[in-house]
């Protein structure tokens, strides 16, 4: 890059000159006013992609977790499918099944290269693409789901283990089936020359060697080496904006948005509680309509309700609430295990040049490939609220509250909640 420039600069192909901090300004003033641009590294997608035997990566897709190679001859393309994580937590014995998601994301990997094959391909440079690289992208919902269903806060170290774990076993099932198609069907053609045919997975570009123990990864990168892969890449989280409506969890790895959403249908409005913050509140006999309203109050935060524990407060922490900087830290922690990348949402409240420009930088020393997705603000201060019942005469427990938590199946999505009205449905894994 300096070597360009350079050159740029002698032979005067500049039209216009200006301090680089005048154009960083501008960027961040664009991010405040409007969420975007997008924040990505061109280095870290490049130095960490197994697709650098293959040029240099330019450019990504509407929601910044594909990071693929793209040439005259052939347009970059990538068939998606998240998994839901609630559906591998063991509620009895309070412990994720690690081996059941090793079976399901081994499956939906040989799905994936099943719907490659048989998929139509609108122009000829996309087919070119997929057939010879056969990228695919496995991502995930209802990660906060996850962690309350487990009784962990978003900000926990045990969280914090066990988003990277999660992560790693999807990453090692991935390249267990792409192992596997590769042994019957053949590598992808372009393997030779990649890192993973030298035996480097996406961890050691990352410099990263410490894992669970649970995997072998060292038999698993001779294998590689022998035999090749069949996908040139594997893992990528989408936003899952559609699909975590329909089957009730809550968006990709994102903290809780809010304990209380309004859901808009041709029906009309209606409100949506945390249905894991009421199962909770309900076995400490605290679920009331007077609860239900103080949450309103709080426009769906609970920190600033006392009669609720503080393990509970710590628990239900919404995106607001929660410091960015883990948000961060788990992104760079799972990103080890992840070879494209991920749609990485960014929540401030009252934001600032200075502080949108410290996550900036704070992101990208830790080697994330999307720094930012949407940069979503809110004011510090909110307006009073007319609507809700400031006193009440009494606080009566609601009747059959257990069989009604019991049906609250779906939860809200961000994109249906009013601090997002605008987020991005084109990405519907």
């Amino acid at each position: 890059f300096e070597a360009l420039y350079a050159s740029y600069e002698v032979k005067g192909l500049a039209r216009r000159t200006m301090p680089a901090r005048h154009v960083w300004d501008k960027i961040v003033e664009a991010q405040i006013e409007t969420g975007t641009p997008y924040m990505l590294y061109k280095d870290a997608a490049n130095t960490k992609s197994n697709q650098q035997n293959l040029g240099t990566i330019r450019s990504s897709n509407l929601c910044t977790e594909i990071m693929e190679y793209t040439a005259k001859d052939e347009v970059a393309v990538c068939n998606l499918a998240s998994i839901a994580l609630p559906r591998f937590v063991n509620m009895e014995q309070g412990v994720f099944d690690h081996n059941l998601l090793y079976d399901v994301t081994y499956h939906a990997t040989g799905n994936l290269n099943r719907v490659i094959d048989v998929n139509y391909y609108p122009v000829v440079e996309a087919y070119n693409s997929n057939m010879r690289h056969r990228p695919i992208g496995l991502g995930v919902q209802g990660l906060a789901d996850t962690f309350a269903m487990l009784d962990l806060a978003f900000e926990s170290d045990a969280a914090r283990q066990l988003n990277k774990e999660i992560f790693e076993t999807i990453y090692y099932a991935a390249c267990c089936a792409s192992l596997d198609a590769a042994k019957a069907e053949g590598p992808y053609s372009s393997f030779a020359g990649s890192p993973a045919s030298e035996g480097k997975l996406q961890f050691d570009l990352w410099g990263m060697n410490e894992h669970s123990g649970r995997w072998d990864w060292d038999q698993l990168k001779d294998e590689i080496v022998q035999h090749g892969m069949r996908n040139s890449l594997m893992v990528a989280p989408m936003p899952t904006a559609s699909t975590s409506q329909i089957l009730g969890n809550n968006e990709c790895f994102e903290p809780f948005t809010s304990n209380l959403y309004v859901r808009r249908t041709l029906s009309g409005e209606f409100i949506v509680l945390n249905k894991h913050l009421v199962r909770d509140l309900i076995a400490l006999n605290l679920w009331s309509v007077g609860m239900k309203d103080e949450i309103l109050r709080h426009k769906g935060s609970i920190q600033g309700i006392p009669t609720i524990p503080e393990h509970l407060r710590e628990k239900y922490k919404t995106t607001w609430e929660i410091k960015q900087k883990r948000v961060l830290q788990l992104a760079a922690d799972r990103g080890a295990y992840i070879d494209q990348s991920q749609s990485l949402n960014i929540h401030m409240v009252d934001a600032n040049p200075a502080k949108v420009t410290s996550m900036h930088f704070a992101g990208w020393r830790l080697g994330l490939k999307t720094g930012m997705y949407y940069l979503r603000t809110k004011a510090a201060a909110d307006a009073i609220q007319f609507t809700v019942e400031q006193k009440t005469t009494e606080d009566q427990t609601v009747s059959g509250l257990q069989q009604r938590a019991e049906e609250v199946e779906s939860m809200d999505a961000i994109a249906c909640s009013l601090d997002a009205p605008d987020d991005c449905l084109m990405c519907g894994s």
